[in-house]
């Protein structure tokens, strides 16, 4: 049972634990670190991850020992540099299930990915007056590049409204499809509020009027497994630096129909077969998306982070997240004056919130001073804060290495938040 007097906070431990915890927050030397002269409390996975000392290792291990330029070079240590880079491509095709490794492609996030598909798909596909589709609940990253490829082509940028729980309406999303449509953008899962798109739905749905679909997975794939061949989608993209990678590396997948009949999104060196002053020929997919020196570190940081999640488990991972979630969304709601922004009937991660009038930028700063970090702001969602008529949230996201210690400590804060607003 739970009892809090401000004072004294009992934790239920869960009732059948999937993997050690406490062992995998020895991998994350950060996490014993200090905040304010606080234990440091990590609560902004949403935003980035941390992470483990393998990864960190890898890096700093290929930089040391390993570094050449990839693809160009006929020595050894160009040939193992390319090697290792294009293992990765491999794993990120087995953990998505691809059927494909040239449908995956890598880019510098998310935004990225996101960025490539609204110039390229859009440069070949929309004509003046096609519609693209999204939903209320996305992030800018996947509004303002079709906002810029509609304006580009005189195409409609037209939105899915949610419900107050904050769920796709999907008779409205039906509604709004139509024979103009010529793409969905969506999130898997919101970084607002959580929720968990019905996505193989969606793409079904879309697919019956023949329109591709775009996934923002960005909060999905550090949670739980994601199987694009099962799913359908078009496209699927995510960060490397939110599923416990290192920042500027990222995964665009595509279908391989869609990525041959697409143009090149920048163009430079090592994305072409050969070039005159007359023409340029390009090389297939997916290396005609790759311009350029890529981060081939960074590529390396991810194929050891994709190894150290499958070595726990991605099930473990979701079902120990699921109960800490639930845990943590439970205890959170029971602070007296504090609201949780969405009740979606699936939710992971993400925990939004106010705190009676106080706005969320001094719940931070309290949080913060008591060590605990987490967001406050619009977090790169103002439309959606707009339908909820609000301005900002605090948010408070779990990752694998989060505990309901750590939870405690944060519900201990919030009534901190309330003493000292009164």
């Amino acid at each position: 049972m739970r009892t809090i007097d401000n004072s004294v906070i009992k934790i239920d431990e869960p009732k059948e634990a999937q993997f050690d915890v406490s062992k995998v927050r020895q991998d994350f030397s950060i996490l014993t670190s200090k905040s304010n002269k606080k234990q440091l409390v990590y609560l902004d996975n949403a935003a980035s991850t941390q992470k483990p000392n393998q990864v960190i290792d890898e890096i700093s291990s290929f930089y040391k020992t390993g570094y050449a330029n990839i693809h160009r070079g006929v020595y050894e240590l160009s040939q193992k540099a390319t090697e290792k880079f294009e293992k990765t491509r491999l794993k990120v095709q087995q953990f998505i299930n691809a059927k494909e490794a040239k449908e995956i492609i890598f880019v510098k996030g998310t935004t990225e990915a996101t960025n490539l598909i609204a110039s390229t798909y859009a440069r070949k596909f929309l004509d003046p007056g096609d519609e693209i589709l999204i939903s209320t609940m996305e992030h800018h990253a996947n509004i303002v590049p079709w906002q810029l490829a509609c304006e580009e082509a005189g195409a409609i940028l037209r939105v899915a409204p949610i419900s107050d729980k904050g769920e796709i309406l999907l008779e409205d999303f039906k509604k709004a499809l139509g024979p103009k449509t010529r793409l969905v953008a969506i999130a898997h899962v919101s970084n607002v509020l959580g929720t968990i798109n019905p996505i193989a739905e969606i793409i079904k749905i879309a697919h019956d009027f023949e329109v591709p679909v775009f996934v923002d997975g960005a909060q999905a794939a550090p949670h739980f497994k994601v199987d694009v061949q099962e799913l359908d989608c078009d496209f699927y993209a995510f960060s490397g630096h939110k599923l416990y990678g290192p920042t500027g590396i990222g995964i665009l997948y595509g279908k391989k129909s869609w990525l041959e009949v697409m143009p090149p999104y920048q163009s430079g060196g090592d994305m072409i077969s050969s070039v005159s002053f007359r023409n340029t020929q390009f090389k297939e997919i997916p290396y005609k998306f790759e311009a350029g020196t890529p981060h081939i570190a960074g590529v390396i940081g991810l194929g050891s982070a994709i190894n150290y999640l499958e070595r726990i488990g991605l099930e473990n991972i979701s079902a120990y997240e699921k109960d800490l979630f639930s845990y943590a969304t439970q205890e959170i709601s029971a602070v007296p004056g504090v609201q949780i922004i969405g009740e979606a009937h699936k939710r992971t991660g993400v925990i939004s919130f106010l705190v009676d009038e106080v706005h969320a930028h001094d719940v931070g700063t309290i949080l913060g001073q008591e060590g605990i970090s987490i967001r406050a702001g619009h977090h790169c969602a103002q439309p959606l804060m707009e339908r909820f008529g609000l301005t900002a949230t605090a948010r408070a996201s779990f990752g694998l290495y989060n505990t309901r210690e750590e939870v405690a400590l944060l519900v201990r804060a919030l009534y901190k938040v309330r003493e000292v607003f009164g």
